[in-house]
């Protein structure tokens, strides 16, 4: 079950994301009426939060797989390159 709640939790990042790009986009094409503005700003916070907080939450997750049993972290550069 942890599988699907971290596929629905990136879906959801991915998802909020894309919507933010759009509503930069249209806000920097500058056709929008001041109260469409005022909107899309409040919903591109909410969004910037949401991902915020999937980040953190993303962090947060990586630290307890990294982490020693001695309750240390094991901390080194991130390489793609890498084999597990």
């Amino acid at each position: 079950m942890a599988d699907q709640t971290s596929t629905t939790s990136i879906a959801d990042f991915e998802k909020s994301l894309d919507e933010l790009e759009k509503l930069v986009r249209d806000l920097e094409q500058g056709e929008l009426s001041l109260e469409q503005s005022l909107a899309a700003f409040e919903r591109g916070v909410k969004l910037t939060r949401d991902c915020q907080q999937a980040l953190k939450s993303a962090e947060q997750r990586v630290e307890q797989l990294v982490q020693n049993q001695d309750g240390s972290l094991t901390t080194r550069p991130f390489n793609p390159d890498e084999t597990a």
